[in-house]
């Protein structure tokens, strides 16, 4: 009996040793590529967003990754690059096919966003974490890109759902000149039909002086009118829109880009484990997080999550993944989250916040829909032309 027990024993040991070492181990390389546009002096005295802003995030994905890959051996590698300008960026997507790399995050504008997924074709898998325009997911979308930054159209919806719980229904609306602000307000516009809000004022910011020293007197002269529950404000960049608050002709809230507004992600979210995340980031990066680094974030571990799912790290089997009913990111949002199969879109909760609180998470209770409440956040598959999966 001892004898036969030395016996299996040597025989599990000697399987052990015919098996390679490396045979189980599996290295995950993902390319990251960043390209925001210097957008010119803005009008008013605002803290600038991060130049980091998405890296960070990124690189904290690829940590949270290696922490859960190395019991599985796995190991996953960040590339990197902070792009000059759109040509520059099409160049290190050029070099990152070249080298085999096929899995990207991104954070480019649309434009940039879509040549690259006509560059990579069947090559490689894209993740959006920095492009929010609506036609890339309802008229543009791509078989190879997915999206991990809201779109403008689901910020804004989470945005009336809350006005329209507050029975906050006659709003002013103030449009800035760039043309992020514009899409921003033509999906408040959308969203306001949607859910059942007037606009009463539509407004575009003309002027172009210093508002430290005049927002006290051109505010409330551009903002009367009889009446309205609250004053939407689509200033992307932050030209004027600081501002706005407390300087209006009515006393009333400010929401949207300014005031409370939504965001994919905020320092002040701390529900659901959030607080552990922030945590991390802030020891990672100094600073606090915000929507791009949770959207790089997102997209990492939205890899790292597929990877240990599959024991593989394929492009095509990934992305098949993805769209499976196997697939789930937890994301410190109170829910698992899913991918939308029309469009590539990450169906998210979206936090409405202030600059110290947190208000509300959209979708609220009481907006229906027969799949999920998600999907009551931005474009729906019968508002979508796409079918991507």
């Amino acid at each position: 009996m001892e004898i036969k027990g030395k016996l299996l024993i040597a025989s599990v040991f000697c399987g052990w040793l015919l098996v390679p070492a490396s045979a189980a181990a599996l290295g995950v390389t993902i390319g990251y590529i960043q390209w925001v546009p210097d957008q010119g002096p803005v009008l008013s005295n605002v803290t600038p967003d991060p130049e980091d802003a998405g890296l960070r995030g990124a690189e904290l994905g690829i940590a949270d990754n290696n922490a859960t890959g190395k019991f599985l051996d796995q190991t996953y590698t960040l590339e990197s690059v902070m792009a000059n300008d759109a040509d520059d960026a099409m160049a290190t997507l050029d070099d990152m096919l070249e080298n085999g790399i096929e899995l990207l995050v991104t954070r480019v504008p649309a434009d940039t966003l879509r040549a690259m997924a006509k560059r990579a074709g069947d090559k490689a898998l894209l993740f959006n974490a920095g492009a929010s325009d609506d036609d890339l997911r309802i008229r543009e979308c791509q078989p190879n890109t997915l999206h991990t930054i809201p779109s403008y159209a689901m910020l804004t919806d989470a945005l009336a759902q809350w006005l329209n719980m507050r029975r906050w229904k006659e709003v002013f609306l103030i449009t800035g000149p760039t043309e992020e602000d514009k899409a921003w307000a033509d999906a408040f516009r959308r969203a306001s039909k949607r859910f059942g809000l007037e606009i009463v004022a539509d407004k575009p910011w003309t002027f172009d002086s210093d508002l430290r020293r005049t927002a006290s007197r051109e505010l409330p002269v551009f903002t009367q009118a009889s009446d309205y529950d609250a004053v939407v404000v689509a200033d992307v960049r932050g030209d004027f829109g600081e501002y706005v608050p407390f300087n209006t002709w009515l006393p009333r809230p400010v929401v949207g880009t300014q005031g409370m507004g939504p965001e994919a992600w905020h320092r002040v979210v701390e529900a659901w484990g959030a607080a552990q995340l922030q945590n991390r980031f802030r020891e990672l990066s100094g600073r606090e997080m915000n929507s791009e680094d949770y959207a790089a974030w997102a997209a990492i571990r939205s890899i790292g999550t597929t990877v240990t799912g599959l024991s593989e790290a394929g492009r095509s089997s990934i992305r098949e993944y993805l769209f499976s009913d196997n697939f789930q990111l937890a994301a410190f949002k109170g829910r698992k989250l899913t991918y939308r199969p029309w469009n590539g879109q990450l169906r998210q909760p979206i936090p409405l916040v202030h600059p110290r609180g947190l208000v509300a998470t959209p979708p609220l209770e009481g907006f229906l829909h027969p799949e999920t409440e998600l999907d009551t956040l931005g474009y729906d598959k019968p508002e979508s032309d796409c079918q991507i999966h």
